[in-house]
């Protein structure tokens, strides 16, 4: 494909219409790549200035650039097509898409797959080997049922949901429109719900339900539990992660993002839009803010204000953290001053 088509298509799909092109080289473009091993045919891309040294070697025909312009020049002075945009990683994203389209399967019920009489199934629909429909399950039209995928008795998924293979859609859930739930999660599972007793532990029936909001995206071996009452909420337009734990009853907002072996535990809040990086464990029923953002490894032990960045277990403020961190290897020669400066006062 050539640069210049690439422009156009790219012109087409942008959204705030701000894309300017040097298009004086016209290369053929065969793929796209990572700036430091980009060879000739491939389109990259640059986020800022720190990338400026590895422009002088990179060896792309073609580059999606901030609207910087020393790096315009730097781009022009070795020959290379490029293309400005306030936002290139986004705009790179949108390229990879005139490349690749991910595996979407014919519409068709394998003969294989076993579906209950009482399932409702829509127009333009996948089922593929294997995959077993309970009884009552309702499924929207262009939905996409990989193999060996099973759903529980009263089910409901929307429209043009895709369910990766060998993921479990249990009772009393139901998931939105424009989802993709990966292979070996599991969606509405019994909650960890048991009261203890004299004896052992009683199990608690988890009764509740389980709701994905439309376009929610749950990565491959995560759970998101049902609640013994009410239910377990995914926000509209939220992305989960690998083995992301959502406890029973918990909340979360609309566009959040929530990175892998993030563990959630019962009846936690997350408001909108926040973020949580990888491994970050929050204790039941602490509630986490709009905007907050909760950086990786970190221990939320009670509530989060709204658009706070945090660190730490259990979580203090970011910049308190770092300083704290700062200070912390410093730590051993502190207690031996410490210690002298006791032993010159003459105590123990």
């Amino acid at each position: 494909m050539k640069f210049s088509e690439i422009v156009n298509k790219l012109d087409d799909i942008a959204t705030d219409n701000s894309l300017t092109a040097n298009q004086d080289q016209d290369p053929e473009i065969v793929g796209l790549a990572a700036i430091d091993i980009a060879t000739s045919g491939t389109l990259s891309y640059v986020e800022g200035a720190k990338f400026a040294s590895i422009m002088g070697k990179t060896g792309a025909s073609a580059l999606i650039l901030p609207q910087d312009k020393t790096l315009q020049i730097k781009a022009q002075e070795r020959g290379i097509a490029w293309i400005v945009t306030p936002d290139p990683k986004l705009l790179f994203a949108k390229a990879i898409r005139l490349f690749y389209q991910p595996y979407r399967p014919t519409p068709e019920i394998h003969p294989t797959a076993v579906i209950h009489s009482t399932a409702k199934i829509g127009s333009d629909i996948y089922i593929g080997p294997h995959v077993v429909i309970q009884q009552g399950v309702e499924i929207g039209n262009g939905a996409i049922v990989h193999p060996n995928v099973v759903i529980y008795p009263d089910a409901k998924i929307g429209d043009r949901t895709t369910l990766h293979a060998n993921c479990t859609i249990h009772e009393r859930t139901q998931i939105g429109a424009d989802c993709v739930i990966h292979s070996g999660a599991v969606i509405g599972a019994e909650g960890f719900g048991f009261v203890p007793t004299r004896t052992g532990w009683f199990k608690v029936e988890q009764s509740g339900y389980t709701v994905i909001e439309d376009n929610v995206e749950i990565g491959c071996n995560s759970a998101v539990d049902r609640p013994a009452v009410g239910e377990t909420r995914i926000g509209r337009s939220t992305i989960i992660d690998n083995l992301v734990q959502i406890g029973h009853g918990s909340k979360i907002g609309f566009g959040c993002a929530i990175a892998g072996q993030a563990g959630m535990a019962g009846g936690v809040k997350i408001g909108n839009r926040a973020i949580l990086a990888g491994q970050v464990g929050v204790a039941n029923q602490a509630k986490i803010g709009d905007g907050a953002t909760v950086s990786a490894q970190t221990g939320i032990l009670s509530d989060v204000a709204p658009g706070e960045i945090v660190s730490g277990t259990p979580a203090i403020p970011h910049k308190i953290y770092l300083k704290a961190s700062a200070i912390y290897s410093r730590l051993p020669d502190m207690y031996q001053s410490l210690k002298k400066l006791q032993r010159q006062l003459g105590q123990k």
